[in-house]
């Protein structure tokens, strides 16, 4: 069954890490949406390899709507994480036990919104102190999938494993 998908992103994210799991999710029939401050805003990737064109701007975007929520690493999570709105929208797929999705930095925006306290989860390694200082379980693996849904990775090079773990998580 199909389901629908919020990609929080802003601009400086890490490139394959929006692309990869995007278009895994696509490729399994998911339809994804991508939110930030502004829809029609084109938003770049750090290394200038990925363009995503928002299609919704975050004062339109109803968490209600969705099954799921990825938050892609790179720079876009530290510079989404400053605004309470984007907090409020990631706190409700915890609150309502919706499946969470990220990597690298990504677990930033959920330090800021409070959610990762005795969460199993993993990152890139100098996001993991700022976990473990926010009440999560930290380890350095390519994945981490905790009992509440959250699924989290490191890296760029974790991404297929992350990739066949939100399609199947889906799937369920």
């Amino acid at each position: 069954m199909s389901k629908k998908i919020a990609v929080v992103v802003t601009d400086l994210f890490e490139d394959s890490e929006y692309t990869s799991p995007v278009e895994a999710l696509e490729k399994a029939g998911h339809q994804t949406v991508a939110i930030e401050k502004e829809a029609g805003k084109v938003v770049k990737g750090k290394r200038e390899e990925a363009e995503v064109t928002i299609d919704l701007g975050i004062d339109d975007a109803n968490p209600s709507d969705y099954d799921a929520l990825l938050i892609p690493g790179g720079f876009s999570p530290d510079k989404l994480r400053a605004d309470d709105r984007f907090l409020a929208f990631v706190r409700h797929f915890d609150t309502e036990k919706k499946p969470i999705f990220t990597i690298c930095h990504g677990p930033q925006l959920m330090i800021n919104a409070e959610i990762v306290a005795g969460k199993k989860m993993t990152s890139v390694k100098q996001v993991g102190i700022d976990l473990k200082n926010a009440g999560a379980e930290w380890e350095d693996s390519a994945l981490v999938i905790d009992a509440s849904g959250l699924i989290t990775s490191r890296t760029p090079e974790d991404l297929p494993v992350f990739n066949e773990a939100i399609v199947k998580a889906l799937a369920e």
